[in-house]
């Protein structure tokens, strides 16, 4: 059984990003969206460009800080799964993440977007905030079928909606 990673989120996150659980480099490496080819930090680089991550933004705890001060979020909709591999159709006997203490760790929290449809598959749970849920193209370079390009708009209209842009 894998062991997904804590909520990289604090009480200012307004927009929280929802994957589906983190890829075999990312548990490995213990932070969200670690694999290289996966265009995650690249579209927050590209929606944030009069501030971009700060000199040393290899380092994830930089990284995170940086994002986090944009009000953003990231955790996971699975909470533990069996998986072989990194490829979301491998996830067998997930457990979902309990959403119901979210509120309390992200009080200002307008709004949920989903990274891609394996995590847009449970929508109907973070629904139930009642806050506003969002389906994003997956930042995954599996998700071939969107160019860059076309992933950055759709990403962007959505932190443009919650003022969250430059």
């Amino acid at each position: 059984m894998l062991i997904g990673l804590p909520p990289l989120v604090s009480p200012q996150t307004r927009l929280l990003i929802l994957g589906s659980f983190p890829g075999a480099a990312s548990l490995a490496a213990q932070q969200y969206y670690g694999h290289p080819q996966n265009q995650f930090w690249r579209i927050f680089q590209a929606i944030w460009p009069s501030s971009p991550c700060p000199a040393g933004a290899d380092s994830y705890q930089i990284r995170s800080e940086w994002l986090l001060a944009r009000k953003l979020g990231v955790w996971d909709v699975y909470a533990t799964c069996e998986r072989e591999g990194s490829l979301d159709s491998r996830i067998r006997r997930p457990v979902i993440n309990d959403f119901a203490g979210l509120l309390r760790l992200c009080p200002q929290l307008e709004a949920i977007a989903h990274n891609g449809g394996e995590s847009f598959k449970h929508s109907r749970h973070t629904a139930l905030l009642g806050l506003p849920v969002h389906r994003l193209p997956s930042t995954s370079s599996a998700n071939a079928s969107w160019s860059f390009e076309r992933k950055l708009d759709a990403w962007r209209v959505v932190f443009e909606k919650y003022r969250l842009t430059d």
